[in-house]
């Protein structure tokens, strides 16, 4: 798959790990030029198995993504629309299908994340961050309107409601280790190791099978929005979509032939059976 030809940001694949690099100057800012490129994107990965990991980052110094382009919103409506005749937005529209691609979304940040900029990170299913390096924001509200990219929608489903709201209405800055206490991002890290740890992480999960992520990936998010009932009925469907594409039961067949689950050894290093048994297909 070939993944050039973006203006925004570049794509690198190494293995089973795409890495796109934004950088869109002087502060990347998200306007039709980059939920272009992220469309086109998506319209790849949702074609490519070979991609298991996708690494959002920026090459800009002091910037991710900054927010969502002001001359945009200026061209919003100043009339009252009739819930029936709501449609999405287009920064909602692209940032859903990104939260939906098969591949493991990984949003490793360096520098401002505000308004849409934060809101992409919301979408993707795992954000870290650098201390010292980066400020979140939700300026919606001091601005007149409400977070619209996603931020009303999925800030509460990551914080609560009661955070959601302080966050929403406060309009103010948060750094890493606050967005890590709220819940907006999975772990603040230090500079020097937010690289190393991402890219571990990274490599981690690019060794497992493309459908057992995808699947993954489909049964959480269905937990979210489904009854409980509901949410393990299409954990069970997800399952079976994955032994009927994965060589998950030869790789239990052969735990279990050569006794491994029976073993001291292996119970305390499952860690890296994990890693081992890969090599069974």
């Amino acid at each position: 798959m070939d993944y050039k030809n973006f203006q925004t940001f570049t794509a690198e694949q190494k293995d089973g790990i795409l890495t796109v690099s934004i950088n869109y100057g002087p502060v990347n800012v998200q306007g039709q030029e980059m939920l272009a490129d992220l469309s086109s994107l998506c319209l790849r990965l949702e074609r490519d198995r070979s991609i298991k990991v996708v690494v959002f980052e920026s090459s800009n110094p002091g910037y991710w993504v900054c927010h969502y382009d002001t001359n945009l919103l200026r061209d919003m409506s100043t009339e009252a629309v009739p819930r029936k005749e709501v449609q999405l937005l287009d920064l909602q529209s692209v940032l859903e299908r990104l939260s939906k691609v098969p591949q493991a979304t990984i949003a490793k940040i360096e520098g401002f994340a505000r308004g849409g900029g934060h809101e992409m990170a919301l979408a993707l299913d795992m954000r870290f961050a650098a201390r010292g390096k980066t400020k979140f924001m939700q300026m919606e509200v001091g601005m007149g309107i409400l977070p619209c990219g996603g931020g009303a929608s999925r800030m509460a489903r990551q914080t609560g409601l009661g955070k959601a709201l302080e966050i929403i209405l406060g309009a103010k800055d948060w750094d890493a280790d606050e967005a890590e206490k709220f819940g907006t991002i999975n772990k603040a890290l230090n500079a020097d190791e937010i690289g190393p740890y991402v890219d571990a992480l990274a490599e981690r999960i690019s060794k497992f099978p493309a459908d057992s992520i995808a699947a993954s990936k489909r049964a959480v998010y269905a937990s979210i929005d489904l009854p409980i009932k509901e949410a393990l009925k299409e954990e069970a469907y997800q399952l079976f979509q994955t032994t009927s594409k994965t060589p998950a039961i030869k790789r239990f067949t052969y735990a279990d032939e050569n006794g491994a689950q029976f073993d001291h050894n292996n119970q305390k290093n499952w860690e890296q059976m994990v890693m081992d048994i890969q090599e069974v297909n």
